[in-house]
C-alpha cells in the first residue's frame, strides 16, 4: 500500500480522540476519585489534604469549567488557561523564538529534545497555541497510560500511543511500522502537526542527541519510488529545542543514572505519573523554546537526517546561567557564550545569586549523585562547544 492510500483504520488502538468522544471521556475522567484528587494538589495545594470536602468541590469546580466543551479544541481552550497558571506559578517566563516564521497552512513533524515528560509537549502546544497555530498530535509512550484519568486528559489534548512494551521482535516491528504510518497519515494525509521526542526517554544527563533509529522510523513509511530528499521534504521535519533554567526532577534524574550505572536500578510502578507531577508543580525558572528551520536539503540517510536535527537543537538550544555556572564547577571557566532570551553575555558577577541558589540546591542532593546532577546542567554547555 502507498503512504498517500493509508486506512486510518489500522490506527484505533494509537489514535487521540475524537471530537465524538470528547463529552463521554471528559465526564469519565471528572468522576475520577484519583483525578480529582490531583487536581485538588494543583488548584488548591494547602487544603488538598482535606481529601473528602476539597475532592468533591475540585469536581463540580471541573464539571463547571469544561461543562461546554464538545470538541478537542473546547478541551485545549479550558487547558490552555491552566497551562498559563503553571507558566506564571512555576517559571520566571517562557519565551518563544522561530515559531513566527513558520507557515501556518502546512503541518510539521516537531521532533524536539526531551527534558520533561509532559512539560516538554505541553509548552509547545501551549507556544502553538498562543502564536495562532493549529496544536499538535503528541507522541506519548503507553508507560505513561497506567490509570485511566491520565489516559483521558492525554488523549483528551491529542496525544497518540507509542508502543513499548511489545514483547516479541515481530510485534515491535508492527508497532513501529504503525507508528510511521500514523505520523506520516498525519502530516501528509490529515495536514496535522506531530511532535515527538528524538529518542525514547527523557536526556536524564542534559545530552541532547537524536537516536538515528528515530528516523529510520519515520522512513518505514517511504515507498521504493521516493527518493529520501523527496520523503524528509513531505515530512516537514522541524527541529525544536526547549530549555529550562533550573530541571525539578534533576535530583531524580541523577539519582537513576546513578543507580543504572550500578546495575540496581528498578523503576517502580506509576513512577514516571509521579515524575510528571514533579515537573509541572517544581519551580523552572526561564523557560525557552526554540523553533528551527524545516530540513529540506538533499539529506539521502537516517544518519544524516539524525546530524542535521542535532546540529539544530544544539545549536538554538538557549542556555541559562544555571548552565554556565556549572560548567565553571567542574571545568574551571565558563566560556564565553551567551545566556537567556534576547540572548546577552554572560557576565559571572551578574549571578552571584543563582549561584548562591545553585550551590546550595547541589549541597543538598546525596552525594554519591552529586556530581551527576552537576553535570547535566554543564553539559548543554559541553554540546555547545563540541558543536561550535
Amino acid at each position: 500500500m502507498r503512504a498517500s492510500e493509508l486506512d486510518p483504520a489500522q490506527f484505533e488502538d494509537i489514535r487521540p480522540y475524537r471530537d465524538d468522544e470528547v463529552r463521554e471521556a471528559l465526564d469519565r475522567m471528572i468522576a475520577d476519585p484519583e483525578m480529582s484528587h490531583a487536581a485538588a494538589h494543583f488548584l488548591v495545594p494547602k487544603l488538598a489534604k482535606l481529601e473528602g470536602p476539597v475532592a468533591w468541590l475540585v469536581r463540580q469546580f471541573l464539571r463547571f469549567e469544561f461543562r461546554k466543551a464538545r470538541t478537542v479544541r473546547d478541551v485545549q481552550d479550558v487547558v490552555s488557561k491552566y497551562m498559563d497558571m503553571v507558566v506564571s506559578r512555576t517559571s520566571s517566563g517562557l519565551t518563544i523564538s522561530g515559531l513566527d516564521t513558520l507557515p501556518k497552512d502546512r503541518a510539521c513533524l516537531f521532533v524536539s529534545n526531551h527534558r520533561d515528560i509532559a512539560m516538554d509537549p505541553a509548552l509547545t502546544i501551549l507556544s502553538m497555541y498562543k502564536e495562532g497555530h493549529e496544536t499538535a498530535r503528541i507522541a506519548i509512550g503507553d508507560n505513561l497510560l497506567s490509570k485511566q484519568f491520565a489516559t483521558d486528559i492525554m488523549k483528551l489534548n491529542k496525544c497518540f500511543t507509542v508502543k513499548r512494551q511489545s514483547s516479541s521482535r515481530r510485534e515491535k516491528l508492527e508497532s513501529a511500522t504503525k507508528l510511521s504510518n500514523y505520523i506520516y497519515h498525519s502530516v501528509v494525509n490529515d495536514n496535522e502537526h506531530v511532535w515527538i521526542a528524538q529518542r525514547a526517554g527523557r536526556a536524564k544527563d542534559g545530552l541532547d542527541r537524536t537516536n538515528p533509529a528515530l528516523c529510520a522510523m519515520f522512513a518505514m513509511t517511504k515507498d521504493k519510488e521516493t527518493p529520501f530528499a523527496e520523503f524528509w521534504r513531505k515530512l516537514h521535519i522541524v527541529p525544536l529545542s526547549i530549555s529550562y533554567e533550573w530541571d525539578p526532577c534533576d535530583m531524580l534524574k541523577a539519582r537513576q543514572i546513578y543507580y543504572e550505572s550500578h546495575d540496581s536500578y528498578k523503576k517502580a510502578q506509576h513512577e514516571d505519573l509521579k515524575s510528571i507531577a514533579k515537573g509541572v508543580v517544581g519551580q523552572k525558572g526561564h523557560v525557552h523554546a526554540a523553533f528551527g528551520t524545516p530540513i529540506e536539503g538533499d539529506y539521502s540517510d537516517v544518519t544524516a537526517i539524525a546530524e542535521e536535527i542535532d546540529r539544530q537543537i544544539i545549536g538554538n538550544y538557549v542556555l541559562h546561567p544555571t548552565n554556565l555556572i556549572a560548567y565553571q564547577m567542574i571545568y574551571g571557566e565558563a566560556p564565553d557564550l551567551p545566556v537567556s532570551w534576547p540572548p546577552r553575555e554572560w557576565h559571572p558577577d551578574e549571578h552571584e545569586e543563582i549561584r548562591q541558589q545553585f550551590e546550595e540546591r547541589m549541597a543538598a542532593i546525596d552525594e554519591r549523585w552529586r556530581q551527576q546532577a552537576i553535570q547535566s546542567y554543564a553539559n548543554p554547555v559541553v554540546s555547545k562547544l563540541a558543536y561550535k
